[in-house]
């Protein structure tokens, strides 16, 4: 069966970047990239993958490996994988693991993955693994109701295996990646043999060439079709229940009706999402953009990011808002791993419990209505968003291939 089509070798504005030569005494590396969503819009992990690729593509021979091809990168070859013909998503997981293997078994120097699969001698690590959330902290009862949710699941029990497969350790040398010190500490209590070769790396951020002016403002809000008056909020994600969107619509409806919402994300959730908006008494002031592949007009066009999410392990639109100059109002450390990075009205405001749909509505009102603390955090945000720049977070990369390739 032929799992992957294209023709090795043969890339997408190939040798265009060759001029670039990895550092002194290390030689180019050929390296497969497994992320089957190499989309813009698909997510932050999918994200982090295709920064680390542009990044990296001039120095190495990358090879990308996805379902879904819709980012074009230069000098880069990329191999279009089959998709499972049965219906659910736990097969196309299966299937994609199985048809990854079967084109990256010989001939890479490093394989990194970004997926849940066992093949890959880089694993990054996005999300929460499935070990820890059904089983970390629990016992007794609560304990055989999770062993019961996983035996009657066959979507369970594949996610499961697949991510035992990946934190084990072999003979060759292997790393794993986390995108936070919060998320690497859950995995080391779930996968306490494999923690030796876990680390730390995190999203990164490429910083605008402008400054945010009124004028840009302005020009971005005509752009995406908001209103040119008034207040406005953004919120970005693709899963809107996770990412806390619920609540910030209590909170909207506690505002003048000057103060409008503008989400950036997953357009399958928006039906729902307008009901809640319309109960809520704020359709009106929300404003559904849908999947945007470059969300730095959205940035410029809002005064402030709320980001209060129920699970995220880094949250790259925080950095993200602050390298365009916007202030956050983003949920504790508790649910968001940058936030143990950042510091409580000094670069953010953190709401300890992001489900509270008043003390959301006191931080945003105290960022859209106090100058003082705006520009304060502003300043603070650019110079936090500076230290996270993609082109040193990807040469941290860079280190862990060769230290793979050299085992």
């Amino acid at each position: 069966m032929n799992f992957v089509s294209g023709k090795p070798g043969v890339a997408i504005g190939a040798n265009t970047q060759r001029e670039q030569s990895p550092p002194i005494g290390q030689r180019r590396l050929r390296v497969a990239v497994l992320n089957r969503n190499f989309s813009p819009t698909a997510g932050g992990a999918e994200r982090l993958s295709i920064a680390h690729v542009e990044q990296l593509a001039p120095r190495h021979d990358i090879h990308v490996f996805a379902q879904t091809l819709a980012h074009a990168i230069p000098g880069v070859t990329f191999h279009k994988v089959s998709t499972s013909p049965f219906m659910w998503r736990w097969t196309n997981q299966l299937w994609y693991a199985t048809a990854a293997w079967w084109a990256t078994r010989h001939g890479f120097d490093v394989i990194h993955s970004h997926e849940n699969i066992w093949c890959g001698n880089v694993q990054t690590v996005t999300v929460l693994p499935s070990k820890y959330k059904l089983f970390y902290g629990v016992s007794g009862p609560r304990l055989l109701l999770s062993w019961l949710k996983v035996l009657t699941s066959p979507r369970l029990m594949t996610y499961l295996w697949l991510e035992k497969k990946r934190f084990a350790i072999g003979q060759k040398k292997k790393r794993i990646t986390a995108t936070s010190d919060i998320l690497l500490q859950q995995m080391s209590s779930v996968y306490p043999d494999s923690a030796h070769v876990f680390e730390v790396v995190t999203p990164g951020v490429t910083m605008p060439s402008e400054v945010a002016t009124p004028q840009r403002q302005l020009a971005a809000r005509k752009q995406l079709g908001l209103p040119q008056t008034g207040r406005g909020i953004l919120f970005v994600g693709n899963d809107y229940g996770k990412k806390g969107l619920n609540t910030l619509l209590k909170s909207l409806a506690k505002f003048h009706d000057n103060t409008w919402l503008a989400v950036v994300g997953s357009p399958a959730h928006i039906p729902e999402f307008q009901g809640r908006a319309k109960a809520e008494g704020v359709a009106d002031r929300v404003h559904f953009l849908g999947s945007i592949k470059d969300t730095g007009p959205a940035y410029v066009a809002v005064d402030c990011l709320a980001h209060p999410t129920l699970e995220d392990t880094f949250a790259m639109v925080v950095v993200e808002s602050m390298a365009n100059g916007v202030p956050v109002v983003v949920s504790g450390k508790k649910f968001c791993g940058i936030s143990a990075l950042l510091t409580h009205e000094t670069n953010v405001l953190l709401v300890e419990d992001p489900r509270n749909a008043d003390a959301l509505h006191a931080a945003l009102a105290r960022v859209l209505e106090d100058d003082v603390l705006r520009q304060k955090l502003c300043a603070a945000g650019l110079q936090f968003a500076a230290k996270y720049q993609w082109s040193a977070i990807s040469l941290q990369q860079e280190k862990i291939y060769f230290e793979v390739a050299q085992s």
